[in-house]
Formats: structure tokens, C-alpha cells, sequence
């Protein structure tokens, strides 16, 4: 039998984790699908090591995305629908409202993110310390501030992971490991199969995959707005953001990823607002093609905030040029950290530069500036950061590519998986993946879909694990098995928690039956998940 490895918590030192430590299962990545998976381990028995690069726990869900993304919460079980519980529990103490309550919370926004047990938006740090008391009550050893070594980070031993290093020389070994970043570097240096990008249509039978012109009809421009630095004269050069070489033939593969963004928590409360900065290294120009399309008489306000408790909002992208920073995230999935860093620098600096403007150019329509001043960053969260969300919106990064790859036709109900750990249900979404200059000489936005699936579907248990023979030892819950528009639906966070779940559900098992992770018994699993509270199925009465 292969031998576990079990130990007690483990207490690091406060100036480090150098050396050697060891867990039944390490878990790379503390995402929400990243502390999911440590818990259900530690409540398994098994002794786990979760390794997050920052300072924060729980990912996007901590990092501003507030307004909870499912399609039909019927879907939702276990660990993740737990949180929400946890979230719930919270808000039901009076102590939780600042300034207002619950009762003028849900009127403003008619109960659509509360339920009689469940509560389905929230603030950034209260989902924060949500996982951080999930981690605790589990006794998970939980390892900050660690990134791994991209270069001999990944330890095989065959088709097995033994130990995986960071960059400061620590060294985790482990039975088995998950990776539950948003990037996947731990599978991609395991030798694990995977892609970037969008998949032609025809790759696998898909109608809403690779380049979308014809379905970009939301968040697009509505009046036509040139984009030349000297309008009418294409010698003078493209403004920022837009490139001048066409879409692409539609429905064809590209190397392009839905744009990126901060999901930012902003307020109207004049007693907890902080003014939009003005962020170093602003350029004017990069804001010239929204000044003209405000011009050209689009005077929609350009960003979509959601409530969240206490007068804060979740706020996303919206109409033509808003949050999402557009063709500017292509080299991030694959880059090594100093370019991910320049990258995430130009991402803030350009949406921080945006709410600026917004809020003070003479060239934004009056009614909108006044939008924009009466909000500003809700000065109590990201207070370690400026008030910024530590976590940038990496929609889509890289997918392992294995057994079974999740498309279109499982959130068609076209085809259903028949070992499933988990329940998609999210429309097909992809934000736009570039902006391009088009055969009228204007500027054009493409890759936006969004179509309704066909209802809850299985997520397949072989589209979380390598393919047979590559890695024995590894479950990816985030950077799962999907094509771009599949992994559009499956991309929310409570998925990612289920599937994170899911994932350590089955590492505890491999560990135990001595198997390799794709050798699972799946009748077993099955079992244990239902019992501890999974989703597997749904039926159009639900």
C-alpha cells in the first residue's frame, strides 16, 4: 500500500516556510474552490497543506464578487451552499448592518439575493473571514505568500506528483495534490494537457465557440465612433485598445481570453467614501475612445453595480467601454509572474483611471459624472490595498484538456455526463475578447456571448482529473476540462466550490484505495458526495 502521510496542524514560523513539510494532500491555490477542497479533506481525516501566493483567502468571492452568479440555486449543495448558509447567519445579527438593515436591504433589492437559509450577496470582508473560520473549524494548515517555483517547482515521480517547491525553496510533499488556482500553473507543470484560447466551432461540433461577431450584439457600441488618434485619418495611428486587423473568420480558433477586470466594492455613503484616485501613469488617450463615444451619443452609464449590504455595491462591466480592460490579457495565462504583475498593474491603472474620468472629465455627460461622484470605494474593505480588490477577475486561463472536455452540447442537455460531481447552470458567457476596427472604419467590439442553458447539467468527474497516463495524483477543480463557451457556464464561483469539493472528495479516496485519481470508483464517490449534501442531479420540475 502506498503510505499516508499524516501529520498533526503544522505551526510555521513567523519568518517563513523553509524546509520540508508534508500533508496527505496539498492543495495549491486558495481560491473558494481552493478553501472548499481543504475543508472537505480535513474533514475526511487526512491531513491537508493549502498554499495561496497572496495574503487572502477565497478568491474572487472575497476579492469584490459579491453578487453570487449560479443560474438556478437548486444546483447548489454541500460545502458551497454551506458558505452561503454561513453568509446568511451573519446578516441575521443586527450587529452586521452598519447603516441599514436587512429589511431595507432586501427592499432595495427585492429579496433577489436572499432566501429563507441562504444569502446570496455580501461584503468582501465578510466572506473573507467566512473562509477564514471554515479553515480554522477544519484545522487547515493554511500557507500564505508562497508561489511556486516555475522553473523546477513540480516534482514527478512517473505520472506522480511527489512534492512541489516555491519560489523561497520550501518544499511540500504530499499523496495528492489540487490545484485550485484561477491559472493552473501547477497542472501545466506537471505535464498536464491543456489550452488557451477559443476553440474553433468545428473542433468539437460547437455553434457559440471561437470568433463571435455575429452574437456580439450586448455591450457593444451603439453609434459609430472612429478610432484613429486623429478622427478620419488611419495614418495617424489607432487610439489604445484597438487593433486595426479585423475579427478573424467567424466561428474560427483564436488564442484570445474574455477580457479581465476588478470587481470593485464601491459606496454612496458619504461617511465610509473614498474619492476615485487618480491613479500614477494616467494617459488620457487611453479614455479618448470612450469621451467619443459619449460624444457620438451613447450617454448610458457605463458599469453595472449590484447591491451588496450596507449601501456597497459589487460592481461588473457594462455596455461598450467600461470595467473590462479589452484585449489587453492575452500573454497573462501563460506569463511568469513579473509579466502577470505588469499586467494586473495595467489593469488597475486603466480601471482606475476609467472611474476617474468618469467622474471628472467635462467631456462625460452631466447626468453621468453625477453618477459617478456620488459613488466611490467603500474605504472599509481592501484596507491592506487602497481600498482595491486584491484579486483581479482572471475569468479564463488555462483548461486542462482531458478524457472528457465539458461543451456547448452538456449545457444543451445534448449530451449529459454519466459521472458527475457537480452541477453547471450559469448561461453560456463569454465578455468580449477583443476590439478591432471594422470594414466602416469604426470601432467594434467582439466576443460577447451570452445564451441561457438548457437547465442545470452534469459536470463530468473525468473533466476535473488529467488524462489517463499524464498525471495520477492531481484533480483540477478550477482550470477543469471545458472548451471557452462550456467553461463560460461552469466559470462561477460556487462551482468552483463544488467541483473543489468534489475534487477532494476523490483525493481522499485515491489515497485511501491506493489508485490513481482517473481509477476512482465513481459508484463510491457518487455516494459519498450525495451524503455529504452534493448535487448531482436535476430535473425541469425543480
Amino acid at each position: 500500500m502506498r503510505s499516508q502521510i499524516v501529520i498533526a496542524a503544522v505551526m510555521f514560523s513567523a519568518v517563513g516556510y523553509a524546509g520540508e513539510h508534508a500533508a496527505d494532500v496539498i492543495v495549491y491555490g486558495g481560491t473558494s474552490g481552493g478553501v472548499a477542497a481543504s475543508v472537505q479533506v480535513a474533514r475526511m481525516g487526512k491531513s491537508v497543506i493549502l498554499i495561496e501566493p497572496s495574503a487572502h483567502v477565497g478568491g474572487l468571492t472575497a476579492g469584490g464578487l459579491g453578487a453570487t452568479d449560479i443560474g438556478r440555486k437548486v444546483a447548489i449543495g454541500g460545502i458551497s451552499r454551506e458558505f452561503y448558509q454561513r453568509i446568511h447567519r451573519h446578516y441575521q445579527q443586527p450587529e452586521a448592518w452598519r447603516n441599514e438593515t436587512l429589511e431595507t436591504y432586501g427592499e432595495r433589492t427585492n429579496n433577489r439575493l436572499l432566501d429563507t437559509d441562504t444569502m446570496w450577496g455580501f461584503e468582501p470582508h465578510v466572506a473573507e473571514k467566512t473562509f477564514e473560520a471554515m479553515l480554522a473549524e477544519a484545522g487547515v494548515t493554511v500557507v500564505r505568500g508562497e508561489r511556486l517555483d516555475m522553473a523546477k517547482g513540480v516534482e514527478m515521480d512517473g505520472d506522480r506528483i511527489v512534492a512541489v517547491t516555491m519560489e523561497s525553496g520550501a518544499r511540500f510533499r504530499g499523496a495528492a495534490f489540487i490545484d485550485a488556482t484561477y491559472e493552473g500553473d501547477l497542472m501545466a507543470k506537471a505535464g498536464v494537457s491543456y489550452t488557451v484560447g477559443r476553440e474553433a466551432n468545428a473542433q468539437y461540433g460547437e455553434t457559440l465557440n471561437g470568433v463571435q461577431v455575429q452574437n456580439a450584439v450586448h455591450h457593444q457600441f451603439v453609434a459609430p465612433v472612429d478610432p484613429y488618434v486623429t478622427p478620419g485619418d488611419p495614418d495617424s495611428g489607432l487610439l489604445p485598445g484597438v487593433h486595426g486587423d479585423g475579427p478573424g473568420e467567424e466561428g474560427a480558433a483564436d488564442h484570445r481570453v474574455q477580457a479581465y477586470c476588478f470587481r470593485m466594492c464601491t459606496t454612496d455613503d458619504p461617511e465610509n467614501r473614498v474619492a476615485w484616485p487618480k491613479p500614477d501613469g494616467y494617459d488620457p488617450l487611453r479614455y479618448e475612445l470612450l469621451l467619443r463615444n459619449f460624444e457620438a451619443g451613447d450617454h448610458r452609464v457605463p458599469w453595472h453595480p449590484s447591491h451588496m449590504p450596507n449601501r456597497k455595491t459589487d460592481t461588473n462591466n457594462n455596455f461598450a467601454i467600461s470595467t473590462d480592460n479589452i484585449g489587453m490579457n492575452y500573454d497573462y495565462p501563460e506569463a511568469d509572474y513579473a509579466a502577470r504583475e505588469r499586467i494586473i498593474a495595467e489593469h488597475r491603472t486603466y480601471q482606475q483611471g476609467l472611474m476617474w474620468t468618469l467622474a471628472n472629465s467635462p467631456r462625460v455627460p452631466e447626468t453621468v459624472r453625477e453618477e459617478f461622484r456620488r459613488f466611490g470605494l467603500a474605504a472599509d474593505e481592501f484596507t491592506d490595498n487602497g481600498n482595491w480588490p486584491h484579486q483581479l477577475y482572471v475569468r479564463e486561463a488555462r483548461r486542462m484538456v482531458s478524457d472528457y472536455v465539458m461543451t456547448e452540447h452538456d449545457c444543451k442537455h445534448e449530451r449529459a455526463a454519466a459521472d458527475p460531481v457537480g452541477l453547471g447552470a450559469y448561461g453560456m458567457d463569454s465578455h468580449n475578447t477583443q476590439r478591432y476596427v471594422d470594414e466602416n472604419g469604426h470601432a467594434r467590439n467582439e466576443g460577447d456571448v451570452q445564451v441561457p442553458v438548457a437547465g442545470p447539467y452534469p459536470v463530468s468527474y473525468r473533466s476535473i482529473v488529467p488524462k489517463q497516463g499524464e498525471c495520477a495524483n492531481l484533480l483540477v477543480p478550477v482550470c477543469l476540462s471545458a472548451t471557452h463557451i462550456a467553461y463560460g457556464s461552469i466559470r462561477m464561483e460556487p462551482v468552483f466550490m463544488i467541483l473543489g469539493q468534489s475534487a477532494a472528495t476523490a483525493a481522499v479516496m485515491a489515497i485511501d484505495d491506493d489508485v490513481a485519481v482517473q481509477e476512482v470508483d465513481y459508484a463510491r464517490l457518487r455516494e459519498r458526495l450525495l451524503a455529504d449534501g452534493q448535487v448531482l442531479a436535476w430535473s425541469p420540475e425543480e
